[in-house]
């Protein structure tokens, strides 16, 4: 069995790699989706976008997943000990020094490994991220019209003209 975890929040490319390759390590591969709270607690208030139980839908939806429970604790250490996964699998987004020390501690505590996949580096947060700052950029645009559009009205009224529209 292999183990992998993660909050799943908006599902892009990266994370279906990730299943992808975890798939190729063994027969059976479970995965642990942070709950709401949870992903509060590692994401900030604003997250996460997409609710638990449809995140966890999602999820068991793809290819190569056999398993899939919601946790909400900020680390998996506790599930690792009861599991006892052959082989715990991240994605090359992590590194063995940026791994919660619990978790490693938990994995050496049965003999299991650790497995640091290649994936498509890229992040909800990233996603969240461009979202936010084209809608930025579009409301600046939508103002500047506004702008431009109130001008042109006033210019218009000053000559006291009128605009008749057809639909």
């Amino acid at each position: 069995m292999f183990f992998g975890c993660g909050c799943f929040d908006i599902i892009h490319v990266g994370h279906v790699r990730y299943f992808e390759e975890a798939k190729k390590l063994g027969d059976m591969l479970v995965i642990g989706v942070n709950n709401d709270d949870s992903v509060r607690k590692l994401k900030g208030a604003d997250r996460p976008i997409i609710p638990e139980n449809e995140r966890a839908e999602i999820v068991y939806g793809i290819k190569g997943v056999d398993y899939v429970f919601l946790f909400p604790e900020t680390n998996v250490s506790r599930y690792l000990r009861a599991l006892e996964p052959h082989i715990f699998v991240k994605g090359n987004d992590w590194t063995m020094e940026k791994l919660n020390e619990e978790e490693k501690d938990a994995i050496r505590s049965y003999n299991g490994e650790i497995a640091i996949v290649p994936t498509y580096i890229t992040s909800s947060t990233s996603i969240v991220e461009r979202i936010k700052t084209r809608k930025s950029e579009k409301l600046k645009n939508i103002s500047k019209k506004q702008s431009s559009n109130n001008l042109l009205y006033s210019q218009l009224a000053d000559k006291k003209l009128s605009i008749h529209l057809h639909f």
